[in-house]
């Protein structure tokens, strides 16, 4: 029989209280090893747009791209199936899983700019369903199906450009809804010996480990990084203190900023898709409640609210010294116009392009004695209280501060970075165009 190839994308399987695509997908690896299917890259785990308003818990799709011989094809796509029907939330609501099957070596042009568009913007389950069938393949949706968005979305998301790489260990079932048990100390020692090579492991701030989820999820922890060796590496210094059921290494566009699109000017931005916009400080920044910092910039075109968040922590600092006329370039998501409040750019990121002049105005010093000088009233001159000169015509002496912010690019703590978030020490690493690495040996077990 020949060898065909598939590209199988799944979504939405999760919900807030369970569940996980991910580990759909790890699953599905053991499975589909075991029906002598090859696999041509790791799966990918793509997160999507992650300010739509139906997104999922992490708003992460799967692609699984195999080799396979002919006779198989039929008992992989239930294999498929039946996966994503047993261990989706279903009744959630909210929950809409998807499944895509695309026999094709490359997706089609139109479906990797689906998937851009998905990323960056908001796509429709018409377009989506419009796609598969253009191109002869498969979509089955459970309940509104609004999962075949993202499940075709991945198949498009080759991940030609920059990417990274994720381990993640999932917990057997007895210990899920549990405390994790994984040793913090390793997490940070494991931090120390790889970094810069993986990323946001911990928390420097709070001295805190971000690499274990809270909630009641499969997943153990997860690591990323820059190569397949790299996170191997790195889990073997982790501590675990409870038993992993299987582990799988994912590709990924984590940190690498592929949600976020460029515009040129403020009136292009749109409610829910990822903006980079420059502006110039035009209202300075005030609190809101919830220690929030709210303020607006402006072009030719527009105005737009920007908004810095507690957890944004160190990044809301550097807002807080920002003065009117400061040229910055914003990055995030945008929330749409409500009744009280209109559309924001919520911040993931900040660049001080352009700092303005900070000045005081002082009294002018006696000439006489050298003590500063009081007013005498609006327009009515100075005098000094120590030798009692009187100044009618001088005028208060116009000061330049040194600015206690300095040009350049600022992020969000590690602990509020979205997924797709670029971490500071990522710029420079980036991946170019086409560059892939072969599959390493052992990159999952079982």
């Amino acid at each position: 029989m020949a060898q065909k190839t598939l590209q199988i994308g799944i979504d939405d399987t999760d919900s807030t209280t369970r569940g996980c695509t991910t580990y759909v997908a790890a699953l599905l690896v053991e499975k589909l090893l075991k029906l002598h299917a090859s696999f041509i890259d790791y799966p990918n785990l793509i997160r999507l747009n992650p300010n739509v308003p139906w997104k999922t818990r992490g708003n992460g799709a799967l692609c699984l791209r195999i080799l396979y011989d002919e006779s198989a094809e039929a008992q992989i796509k239930e294999t498929v199936i039946s996966s994503v029907e047993q261990q989706s939330d279903l009744e959630h609501r909210g929950t809409d899983p998807g499944i895509v099957f695309l026999g094709r070596t490359n997706p089609p042009i139109e479906v990797q700019t689906f998937a851009r568009n998905a990323t960056t913007g908001v796509v429709t389950l018409k377009d989506a369903i419009s796609l598969v069938k253009k191109f002869r393949g498969e979509a089955f949706g459970f309940k509104n199906g609004r999962g075949i968005i993202g499940a075709l979305a991945a198949i498009g998301e080759t991940l030609r450009s920059d990417h990274t790489y994720e381990v993640i260990f999932y917990r057997e079932p007895k210990n899920w809804g549990t405390k994790r048990r994984v040793d913090q100390q390793s997490i940070f020692e494991m931090d120390a010996a790889t970094r810069p090579y993986t990323f946001n492991n911990v928390d420097t701030e709070k001295k805190r480990v971000i690499i274990t989820p809270r909630g009641p999820d499969p997943i153990l922890f997860g690591i990323r990084g820059e190569s397949a060796e790299t996170v191997k590496r790195a889990c073997g210094i982790v501590k675990i203190l409870e038993p992993a059921e299987r582990w799988v290494i994912f590709r990924t566009n984590q940190g690498t900023d592929s949600h976020l699109r460029n515009v040129k000017k403020l009136k292009e931005i749109e409610p829910y898709s990822p903006a980079a916009a420059a502006g110039m400080i035009s209202a300075a920044p005030r609190m809101i409640r919830g220690r929030h910092l709210i303020f607006r910039i402006k072009d030719e075109t527009s105005e737009v609210d920007c908004a810095a968040y507690e957890p944004t922590g160190y990044l809301r600092t550097i807002v807080k010294k920002l003065i009117p006329g400061d040229r910055v370039k914003v990055f995030g998501g945008v929330r749409p116009p409500s009744h009280d409040t209109p559309m924001t750019v919520n911040l993931e990121k900040l660049k001080l392009l352009k700092l303005a002049p900070l000045f005081v105005y002082h009294n002018p010093i006696c000439t006489k004695c050298g003590r500063r000088l009081k007013s005498m009233g609006t327009n009515k001159g100075f005098r000094c209280d120590k030798c009692g000169s009187r100044y009618t015509s001088r005028t208060k002496v116009k000061v330049k501060l040194e600015r206690e912010v300095r040009k350049g690019l600022y992020i969000t703590s590690a602990r509020s970075q979205r997924h797709l978030t670029k971490p500071a020490v990522r710029y420079g690493m980036e991946k170019r165009s086409g560059q892939i690495d072969p599959m390493i040996e052992q990159w999952h077990f079982p």
